[in-house]
């Protein structure tokens, strides 16, 4: 099973008030109901906790949280790609 990076099950939980219970590796923000707007402010947290200069920007809301993990702290020897998009429709 995947699991999901630290920050990401921090900020969900305290930034949007979703419950631990619901977050899985196979969530997506549309499961979460995650709006755009929540979205892109997901995004940037994330950018700002795990210290990234990654471009989460565009984060699929179809996207899994283990995909997103995976982009964040990819598995050592892969190179991220700077598309998140593309790397994570990719990864399924």
């Amino acid at each position: 099973m995947s699991t999901i990076h630290p920050r990401i099950t921090e900020v969900l939980t305290h930034t949007f008030k979703v419950p631990p219970s619901e977050i899985h590796p196979d969530s997506t923000m549309d499961s979460l109901e995650m709006d755009s707007l929540a979205v892109a402010e997901f995004a940037v947290l994330l950018r700002e906790t795990t210290g990234g200069e990654t471009d989460l920007d565009r984060i699929p809301k179809d996207a899994t949280l283990a995909e997103i993990s995976r982009f964040i702290d990819p598995p050592r020897g892969c190179v991220t790609t700077a598309r998140p998009e593309a790397h994570l429709s990719n990864a399924r």
